[in-house]
């Protein structure tokens, strides 16, 4: 079946649209603020703008303070983690086991320590382990450093908020009691921490501050003060005692007597030493923050590390001391923590209040330390997309000009992992070490590879230091991928080459696409223009599936394409409401032609290529298919849709000489808007003024509340013009002005054999544009940068212009005096 269906003439439509529905603006001129921004704005303030970015540079203290609490922090469980290897094997004889097996932990701090070293002499940019393989190895081969550093995020979060929550049950057991959710405390106070920084960092939180460095001192001065105070209690004071019997079940203490060189006993000293290897997570930290210090960025970041490498070598020689001298045994519901334990016995009764202090310094550093994760997970992301091996949205700003996207993708996935393990600490550590090292690792050898190929002073001893810390990493890997695998260390054996795989797959898809636009700069650059069809007819088709305020829109858009043929085309798939569809076109007067195309296969994006195949064959011509579509919110919209139209614009676009647009169109508040307009109408004919004056401040005041957007963006109020400077709007006649603005966007235009550079300025007043002719760029003329412009200004029904004016930059923010 195939009609064409005329209107009747005398239709009572404008351009297809009634003359009301023209317009998306409201009465009052400002612009309708979604419910999504609305409660954006509610929960995490209003937006900022790219000049309230700003680069604080961090002092050696306060660095040290910053940087070094996911390093610091992980002291709290390296001794718990070898203790819960040793004791259900070895008993009693865990507590002098621990010590040289601390050592080996010791000895592999001491080396990544002088190898990361050597990264922040010679990088001193952001990006560690990543940037040292992507310059030595390739940006292929650094895929493998990023995928470690991005579980190493994922992984940190999980680890050091469920040790944090451990660390406040240790506190406060009674908390185990609580109904229905006292058998998952530890999962559920996990829970809501992550989800408290997934709120304070979307809100703009910069760990450049002060309150973040405090825990890291508390935390590294109580445990040392623990230290010192059970060394002095066990050379003076008599001794320590043994720990007690806590309530709840401990790991339980075995007896075997195997010797130390049979392979139970080797395989068991092999999964004690990967679980300490844990104490090492976190150093690597300053590498990638060396350009957030004060010069000189090298000597200072060399300082940090060592210092904090001493530390946590003390904290952890030192806790592992006390567990040989206590017999803190590690619990199986996670909590009290050997170190809870050790400090309850060195401080006593006495000084009792010293072991709350020691657990809120603990818990603080430990969500500090998860903290940080909030930062680097993000900006490696947006570091790594940059390089286009990730999907190029996590570079862009949020609402608080956070990367938004990379924290709630960290947000999603460290809270499926606590969930998944109960947030049991040891049961993240087979996730945890392999994506540390393997970054160590990484860095190891690319530092080796560097100094080979640069050969400067000392180059073999710096070679030497990084490939044994290399070496010790990939053994570490070796072990947690071996004694680890069935404990959920093969999940990550199995995603890590996968995710390596699909960056690299994701790049080569980039890779292509810069491509193709490098053959067509390289093209334009050689002088051969593109080629420039010559269409003698253009057909426009709109695909209507009911006579609504959508198809009206798509109507007048397409009559705004000025075709030499317009046609509306309906695939009937349902005869009856084919019928009831033509006697709507008809009584609502559209003038133009209505096809009725029979799809009894109901296969409607192959009859829409059918169709579009046929109009383009035809020489010299140019098929446009205008899709209306209903715009209904996000959520509802994702309900609603099928995607239709999605389907068949992508199949048309692959037609040659053929074109898809879809016209979303907002029918809701289109509807509510004219309702609005009807009633205030009707209110002005029955001269109810005052109640209509009512409205109208109601209506602005809601606006305002909303945050209606101001022409320049700020929504602030109007800056003080200096003496001079004229307001643009107030801009009536040609004459010579000196205008001041922010420069809101740029453009090229080609012009006849050169181009013309422009520019629009805003105030809170207006938009004029700044022509410049002949050129193709301005330095420092850039999106965001405020301007004074003078010159002639010309007054046209499109706008305010001046060609080729004077201008002056100003700073950010500067008012002309």
């Amino acid at each position: 079946m195939r009609n064409h269906l005329p209107a009747p003439h005398g239709t009572g439509l404008a351009n297809g649209l009634p003359d009301e529905l023209s317009t998306d603006v409201l009465p009052g001129g400002g612009l309708p603020e979604t419910f999504g921004f609305k409660l954006k704005r509610k929960l995490l303030g209003p937006p900022l703008v790219n000049e309230q970015m700003s680069e604080q540079r961090l002092s050696r203290p306060l660095a040290l303070g910053v940087l070094s609490c996911d390093g610091i922090s992980s002291a709290a469980y390296g001794t718990e983690e070898i203790l819960i290897e040793l004791v259900p094997i070895v008993g009693l004889a865990a507590f002098t086991l621990i010590l040289p097996m601390t050592l080996l932990v010791l000895a592999g701090i001491a080396l990544v320590v002088l190898s990361y070293r050597e990264v922040v002499s010679v990088y001193t940019r952001a990006g560690g382990s990543y940037v040292v393989a992507r310059e030595n190895f390739g940006p292929r081969v650094a895929q493998v450093a990023a995928v470690a550093l991005l579980i190493d995020y994922v992984v940190t979060v999980a680890v050091q908020v469920a040790a944090g929550s451990a660390a406040i049950v240790s506190a406060f057991p009674q908390l185990g009691n609580i109904p229905v959710i006292g058998s998952n405390i530890l999962t559920v106070t996990s829970v809501i921490a992550v989800l408290i920084m997934c709120y304070g960092n979307l809100r703009g939180i910069r760990e450049a501050g002060r309150s973040f460095a405090l825990p890291t001192y508390l935390f590294s001065g109580s445990v040392a003060l623990m230290i010192i105070a059970g060394l002095f209690r066990e050379l003076f004071g008599g001794g320590l005692p043994h720990v007690g019997a806590y309530p709840g079940p401990a790991f339980p203490i075995g007896h075997s007597t195997q010797g130390l060189l049979s392979f139970g006993m080797i395989y068991m000293l092999a999964r004690a030493f990967a679980n300490g290897g844990s104490s090492l997570t976190g150093i690597e930290a300053v590498s990638n923050a060396v350009g957030a210090l004060r010069p000189p960025e090298g000597r200072n970041a060399r300082q940090i590390l060592v210092t904090q490498g001493s530390i946590v070598a003390f904290l952890i020689a030192g806790i592992s001391w006390l567990a040989h001298i206590t017999h803190a045994i590690p619990y199986l519901a996670g909590y009290p923590t050997v170190l809870a334990q050790e400090a309850n016995v060195v401080f006593g009764s006495g000084a009792h209040f010293m072991y709350f202090v020691v657990q809120a310094a603990t818990a603080l550093i430990l969500f500090t330390g998860g903290n940080t994760s909030f930062s680097g997970f993000p900006y490696l992301a947006s570091f790594v997309a940059g390089d286009s091996f990730l999907p190029r949205w996590l570079t862009k700003r949020g609402h608080r000009l956070a990367l938004s996207n990379g924290i709630i993708v960290l947000t999603v996935v460290s809270l499926a992992l606590l969930i998944a393990v109960g947030a049991n600490v040891n049961g993240l550590i087979p996730f945890y070490a392999i994506g540390v090292f393997t970054g160590f690792t990484m860095a190891g050898f690319g530092m080796a590879k560097y100094h080979k190929r640069v050969k400067e002073r000392g180059w073999r001893r710096r070679r030497i230091i990084n490939v044994t810390a290399a070496v010790y990493t990939a053994i570490v890997v070796a072990i947690f991928a071996i004694v680890k695998f069935t404990e959920g260390a093969w999940l990550i054996v199995i995603v890590f080459p996968v995710l390596v795989f699909l960056l690299i797959r994701l790049n080569r898809e980039y890779r292509m696409e810069s491509e193709v636009l490098e053959n067509i700069g390289g093209r334009r650059a050689a002088g051969i223009p593109p080629r420039q069809p010559n269409y003698s007819r253009r057909v426009v088709l709109i695909f209507v599936d009911d006579v609504d305020l959508a198809t009206f829109a798509a109507i007048r858009y397409a009559r705004g394409l000025r075709p030499t043929t317009l046609r509306a085309v309906h695939f009937v798939i349902d005869g009856d409401r084919a019928q009831q569809l033509h006697e709507k076109w008809i009584r609502f007067g559209q003038d133009i032609p209505l096809e009725m195309i029979d799809t009894p296969d109901r296969r409607l994006t192959r009859a829409s290529l059918e169709l579009v195949s046929r109009e383009a064959a035809a020489k010299s011509t140019q098929v446009t298919v205008v899709l209306p579509r209903r715009g209904y919110s996000p959520l509802l919209g994702r309900l609603l849709h099928d995607r239709t139209a999605d389907k068949m614009a992508e199949v048309i676009s692959q037609v040659p000489d053929a074109a898809a647009t879809i016209i979303p169109f907002d029918v809701e508040g289109r509807v509510h808007l004219l309702h609005a307009r009807h009633a205030a109408s009707l209110a002005a004919q029955a001269g109810e003024s005052e109640p209509a004056a009512t409205v109208r401040a109601k209506d602005g005041q809601q606006a305002a509340a909303a945050g209606t957007v101001t022409l320049n963006g700020s929504g602030g109020p109007p800056a003080e013009r200096a003496p001079g400077v004229s307001a643009i709007g107030e801009l009536s006649t040609a004459r010579k002005v000196t205008v001041e603005g922010k420069v809101s966007a740029i453009s090229i235009h080609p012009v006849e054999n050169s181009c013309v550079f422009e520019a629009a300025v805003t105030d809170h007043t207006g938009v004029l544009t700044a022509k410049f002719y002949g050129r193709t760029s301005i330095p420092g003329f850039e999106p965001g940068v405020r301007v004074r412009l003078a010159g002639k200004v010309s007054v046209r029904e499109t706008g305010s212009f001046m060609i080729n004016p004077a201008y002056e930059l100003l700073a950010r923010g500067e008012q002309g005096e």
